[in-house]
């Protein structure tokens, strides 16, 4: 089932319906067995009408799938995501840290976005104006609750300057904390089974009407199990919402590609949907 957060509030779409859930969102999510939970929710209420469906559903109506949660980040989780990482930082003399910590028993772990920087579908990311080097990172994005358990999922979008983290290893959080650097969307995608490791992820860059980059994936490429990513996470750390926790990259352009200003990029998860993004800067910069 998909849940949405819309401007009319948390819309349900289980088996070709639709379902108003007036809980606020925070509440509504941060539960264990929410698939349960919603599906009993559906038992008691009445699906809505198709134009309803359509105006809740109207791109800019829709939120990002995220309330008050912050939203983490993993690195060289996939081995496609540990290459670039060398490849980027050859210059700095930090490619070894990309090789050891893929290996590594402890994963790569680090804060991304508050839910105030997070784009939703067909809403605006941003590239950074003193980056010359920009490229998204389609990532499976775990919602885990506030007891550690994940409930849901959704398609991310880790906006990432490769020119800045490519310099020092340590300008990491310039490279990927800024406005508008993460997307998260269109829905929350609830199941009570662990997502399949054969669930396919595609990512597709178009540059007015021409595909500039075009890759897919699976899930199972993953080098770490997402209950060993979500154990590190929580190790010594509280989240009273529950919070997001974007896995890793699995798809990178190559090296000779970099972002421009209108770019449009689309994120395909199975299961979840299709996240759009246009590229953009933030007009403070214009």
């Amino acid at each position: 089932m998909q849940l949405y957060h819309t401007q009319s509030g948390a819309l349900l779409a289980y088996e070709s319906k639709f379902y108003l859930i007036d809980e606020p969102w925070d509440t509504l999510i941060n539960r264990d067995g929410l698939e349960s939970y919603l599906l009993n929710k559906i038992q008691t209420g009445q699906p809505t009408a198709a134009d309803e469906q359509a105006q809740w559903l109207m791109d800019d109506a829709l939120f990002p799938p995220i309330g008050s949660q912050e939203v983490w980040a993993a690195g060289v989780t996939y081995l496609k995501s540990r290459d670039a990482r060398m490849e980027e930082s050859q210059s700095s003399g930090a490619a070894s840290l990309y090789d050891r910590v893929y290996d590594a028993e402890r994963p790569e772990l680090f804060f991304k976005a508050t839910a105030a920087r997070v784009s939703g579908h067909k809403q605006v990311v941003y590239i950074r104006k003193d980056s010359a080097w920009d490229v998204p990172e389609p990532e499976l994005t775990l919602f885990i609750n506030s007891n550690g358990n994940i409930q849901g999922y959704t398609c991310g979008n880790d906006m990432s300057s490769r020119s800045i983290e490519g310099e020092n290893a340590l300008y990491l959080p310039q490279a990927k904390i800024y406005e508008k650097s993460a997307g998260l969307g269109p829905c929350l995608y609830v199941t009570s089974k662990p997502i399949s490791g054969e669930t396919a992820i595609n990512m597709v860059i178009k540059r007015g009407e021409v595909k500039a980059y075009e890759d897919s994936t699976k899930v199972s490429q993953i080098k770490r199990s997402f209950t060993e990513l979500t154990g590190f996470l929580f190790r010594e750390m509280d989240f009273p919402n529950g919070c997001f926790l974007m896995t890793g990259t699995c798809l990178v352009p190559s090296s000779d590609f970099t972002l421009r200003e209108g770019d449009v990029v689309e994120i395909t998860i199975d299961g979840i949907g299709t996240l759009i993004n246009t590229i953009g800067i933030n007009p403070k910069h214009k």
